[in-house]
């Protein structure tokens, strides 16, 4: 750990080490942002198919209600 004390040594090597923090910082935000944006349009697709299957249900239930009706 003598080479702390050396300046020309410490300097370049914590603007190196500062530089891979910055640039691991950025690609995890960047990642974390990706994978939300994921969630989040899975999320919109698990709701259409909900709303798609209520309708179904719905249009099921309409027909069948139209079935017992013409059979009566």
């Amino acid at each position: 750990m003598d080479f702390i004390h050396h300046p020309e040594v410490a300097i370049p090597l914590g603007a190196f080490v500062m530089t891979i923090i910055i640039v691991a910082i950025a690609s995890m935000r960047k990642m974390r942002e990706k994978e939300l944006q994921a969630h989040q349009e899975m999320r919109l697709r698990e709701m259409e198919h909900e709303r798609k299957m209520k309708e179904m249900d719905i249009e099921k239930t309409k027909l069948e209600l139209e079935k017992s009706r013409t059979n009566s």
